[in-house]
C-alpha cells in the first residue's frame, strides 16, 4: 500500500510540474525559445478570439475588445508592452515596404473621418505586400473580432504604415 501511496504521490507531483496554465477559452500559454516570439504563435492566440464583440476602450476578453485593447492584449500575453490607444501607434516603429510585411506585424489607419489622426490597428494575419489580410476588433459592420482585407477600399484608403516590433 505504501508503495502504491508513494508511486501516485510522485506521478502527480511529475505530472502536475508538465500542466499548461489554461487561461480564457482553450488558451495555452506558449513556450518560447530564447525571447524570440514565433510570428504563428501570435496569429494562434489572436485567432481564439475571433467573434469577440466590439466595446470602445475595452481590452478584456471576457466583455470585448477595441481595436487597440486588442492588439495590445494579443501582444502583451508575450510580454511585448505597446500603446493601449491607436494614436499612440504613430510615432513608434519603423515604417515597412509592402514587400516586407510579415505575419505578426502591425497595421496602422489614419481614423474613419479624419485623415490626420491614427485611428485603427491591426495584426498582420496573412502577408502579402498590400494585399495581405489582417486580424482586428472592428466597430464596423462586424463589430467584434473579424479578419479583413487590407486591400478593400475601406481599409486601403485609410493605410497610413505597417510595422514591426518583433525582433527576429
Amino acid at each position: 500500500m505504501k508503495n502504491k501511496l508513494f508511486t501516485f504521490f510522485i506521478s502527480a507531483i511529475l505530472f502536475s510540474s508538465f500542466t499548461f496554465k489554461k487561461e480564457h477559452k482553450s488558451e495555452i500559454r506558449l513556450i518560447q525559445k530564447k525571447d524570440k516570439i514565433e510570428r504563428d504563435s501570435i496569429i494562434s492566440f489572436a485567432k481564439q478570439y475571433m467573434g469577440t464583440p466590439y466595446l470602445y476602450a475595452s481590452n478584456d476578453p471576457h466583455k470585448g475588445f477595441d481595436c487597440s485593447g486588442f492588439v495590445s492584449y494579443v501582444f502583451q500575453h508575450f510580454n511585448i508592452n505597446l500603446p493601449r490607444s491607436s494614436s499612440g501607434y504613430k510615432n513608434i516603429g519603423e515604417k515597412l515596404a509592402p514587400d516586407d510585411f510579415k505575419i505578426g506585424d502591425i497595421l496602422v489607419f489614419y481614423g474613419y473621418k479624419n485623415k490626420t489622426t491614427i485611428g485603427h490597428v491591426g495584426i498582420i494575419y496573412e502577408a502579402n505586400g498590400m494585399q495581405s489580410k489582417f486580424i482586428h476588433a472592428s466597430s464596423g459592420k462586424a463589430g467584434s473580432v473579424t479578419i479583413s482585407e487590407l486591400a478593400s477600399e475601406h481599409y486601403s484608403k485609410r493605410f497610413y504604415k505597417c510595422i514591426s516590433v518583433l525582433t527576429e
